[in-house]
């Protein structure tokens, strides 16, 4: 008789496994808690087919490649339990207890229920199987010891749920789980102490990933997004661009074009309210006044911008035919060191989100060094208020870094 139970207990677990797969009710919600989750921007490598992981993450002491997570079995979590995968989201630790580095933003994910959770898994599962195994890491001692994690993840991960604000509203607080949670906003937008955790205390104040910088979010008005109009915050989201506020490029342009242009209108409006109540943060780079410096000397900056920008951009930096194109107001313009200028000069503008007359082609290969640090320099002094200014040197090392 012990035999018979245990057998039909495989059985129907069995049935209640297949039955999930198929359930198109759990497979829709976790498709959506996927894009939401953003979890094909980081799963997914240049020419590489989507979830197959092999995506290369540089770092100062080695790079890291993310994993298969498709249902493959041999290279993928296809052999994985509905705990393995939770454990991974919510505590960093997946299957046979491997740990996992904070690149993968488990210390974001950990705020989500288990039931989300397995959504996702539910539609990771309902995939395409692709037997892709991922380079190896190529990390350097002592951070190629997994175990070390332990110790991290018993200092900087809380391994706690979402708990809702009973003094806020649903919307606020559905705005607080998507940015807190699956968005994993913080993990760009927030400042890393020398341990590479997020600074707490300074949360959405502003970061930096590689050639890009993820500025300040946090609800201060000249440093963060407490001037912008609800209306433009969703804009910015769903598209990508709102005029005179902001543009999306780099990693913030991919996270518009695989995650938030596809969430619902009410979501991507609780994300408004949520960040426009968030504690201001004062630093960073300061939006700047829309307004041009006509005093900004003709040459080769001026040369450049009128024989390559200006039938885009237009030299008032109002926009030519589209509202993407609008200059003025951008902090990207107001940064003085120019870092997500160069790096949009150097590598475009190109998500698909946008219509083709909207995206910005890259100049790297069109303009050298000099030509693009004087453009740079010119865009800055003209419509930003910084003054700075952007030498050869640094767009040749801004170069180097694309190429890796």
């Amino acid at each position: 008789m012990k035999i018979f139970n245990g057998a039909l207990a495989l059985v129907s677990a069995a049935f209640a496994l297949t039955a999930q797969a198929a359930d198109p009710t759990l497979i829709s919600k976790g498709e959506y808690l996927t894009r939401a989750a953003d979890c094909v921007a980081c799963h997914l490598a240049p020419g590489g087919k989507p979830y197959a992981g092999g995506l290369s993450f540089k770092l100062p002491f080695g790079t890291l490649y993310s994993p298969n997570i498709t249902p493959d079995k041999e290279t993928g979590i296809g052999n994985w339990t509905d705990d393995d995968f939770v454990s991974a989201l919510q505590k960093g630790v997946g299957k046979d207890g491997k740990h996992y580095y904070p690149a993968f933003p488990y210390t974001s994910y950990t705020l989500m229920s288990r039931e989300d959770i397995l959504a996702i898994k539910a539609y990771l599962f309902s995939l395409e199987p692709i037997n892709q195994k991922p380079p190896e890491n190529d990390l350097s001692f002592p951070f190629n010891q997994r175990w070390g994690m332990f110790f991290w993840n018993a200092i900087f991960a809380s391994n706690e749920r979402f708990v809702p604000d009973s003094k806020q509203s649903a919307e606020w607080n559905r705005g607080a789980y998507l940015v807190q949670g699956p968005g994993h906003c913080g993990e760009c937008h927030t400042p890393r102490n020398i341990f590479q955790a997020m600074s707490k205390g300074n949360s959405l104040a502003g970061g930096e990933l590689g050639n890009w910088r993820a500025y300040n979010i946090s609800s201060d008005a000249q440093y963060g997004i407490g001037a912008w109009p609800e209306e433009s915050l969703v804009s910015y989201l769903s598209q990508g661009y709102a005029p005179g506020y902001g543009g999306a490029g780099g990693p913030m342009a991919d996270a518009v074009e695989h995650s938030l242009r596809y969430l619902e209108p009410a979501d991507l409006k609780a994300i408004a309210v949520y960040l426009k109540s968030t504690p201001a943060r004062s630093e960073g780079i300061a939006r700047p006044a829309a307004k041009v410096n006509d005093q900004v000397a003709s040459g080769l900056g001026h040369k450049v911008f009128a024989d390559a920008c200006a039938a885009c951009h237009r030299l008032d930096g109002t926009g030519n035919q589209s509202p993407v194109a609008m200059l003025l107001g951008l902090k990207t313009v107001n940064d003085p060191a120019g870092t997500n200028l160069m790096a949009t000069l150097l590598g475009g503008h190109t998500q698909a989100a946008l219509r083709v007359d909207q995206r910005m082609p890259d100049f790297a290969r069109a303009y050298n060094d000099t030509e693009l640090a004087a453009v740079s320099t010119f865009v800055l002094r003209r419509f930003g208020q910084s003054n700075g200014e952007v030498k050869a040197a640094d767009v040749a090392k801004g170069r180097e870094t694309s190429l890796h």
